[in-house]
C-alpha cells in the first residue's frame, strides 16, 4: 500500500538490514519466523544467504548504491528495531528480500 510513505523525510542514505533468499519458500520460512515474533537479525543469521554473520546488515548505504527495486522499497520503510521490525519485501535478480531499516539521514 502507499499510505503514509509521504510522512518520511526524504533520505539521502539508510541504514539497512536484510534477509537474502534464492528460494521463494524459503522467504516464506523466514517471514513466518518474523511474523511469530522472532528478532530480524536472529532470522537473518538462519535463513539469509547475505551479509548473514552480521544480522544481515548492509551498513549505511547511500541513494543509488543498492539495486532500484530493493532501494525503492527501502527507502519507504520506517525506522524500526530488530526486535520489533517493520519490514517490507522485494525480489530482485539476486533473489528474495525481506528488508528493514534502522536509520536514514
Amino acid at each position: 500500500g502507499g499510505k503514509g510513505a509521504g510522512k518520511l523525510k526524504p533520505a539521502t542514505s539508510i541504514n539497512v538490514r536484510h534477509i537474502l533468499c534464492e528460494k521463494h519458500s524459503k522467504k516464506e520460512e523466514a517471514l513466518e519466523k518474523l511474523k511469530g515474533g522472532a528478532k530480524f537479525d536472529d532470522v537473518a543469521r538462519e535463513f539469509s544467504e547475505d551479509k548473514a554473520r552480521q544480522g544481515g546488515s548492509l551498513g549505511w548505504k547511500t541513494r543509488g548504491s543498492l539495486l532500484a527495486d530493493f532501494e525503492k522499497v527501502a527507502y519507504d520503510l520506517e525506522p524500526s528495531t530488530t526486535g520489533n521490525p517493520k519490514y517490507g519485501e522485494v525480489k530482485t535478480s539476486e533473489g528474495y528480500h525481506i528488508i528493514m531499516v534502522e536509520g536514514r539521514k
